[in-house]
């Protein structure tokens, strides 16, 4: 599975960012895409994640309500929509998959990365 995340950039506080996560490879090597996140000298954390058939999502409890997951199965692409944005989200965003039942908050249990798309969000 090769994942390709775009979409980033520079935005002002209070704006918004639509990140894309081209996924190719077999479809039955993954049931879920997730996206994670990463600030300078802090761990890498959960953003979202949506089941690949079924389009049931599930979100850090910070970002409900300013964040969106969606997928679009006939472009084999997932997104993730970010609105209000704070300086806080700055970070470098990932999408990951893994293979398994329900949705995965760890990013241990995701087998393959893209390579991350920076968001700075300025005040």
């Amino acid at each position: 599975v090769q994942l390709q995340a775009s979409g980033g950039g520079l935005v002002q506080a209070g704006g918004s960012l639509r990140l894309s996560c081209a996924v190719s490879g077999r479809t039955e090597d993954y049931t879920v895409i997730g996206w994670f996140r990463q600030a300078p000298g802090k761990e890498r954390e959960f953003v979202a994640a949506i089941r690949w058939g079924s389009g049931n999502a599930d979100y850090t409890d910070s970002m409900k309500g300013r964040f969106t997951i969606s997928r679009d199965n006939a472009k084999d692409t997932v997104y993730l929509q970010m609105n209000n944005l704070k300086t806080e989200d700055t970070a470098v965003y990932y999408c990951a998959s893994r293979y398994g039942a329900g949705f995965g908050s760890s990013s241990g249990v995701y087998a393959y990365w893209g390579q991350g798309t920076q968001v700075t969000v300025s005040s």
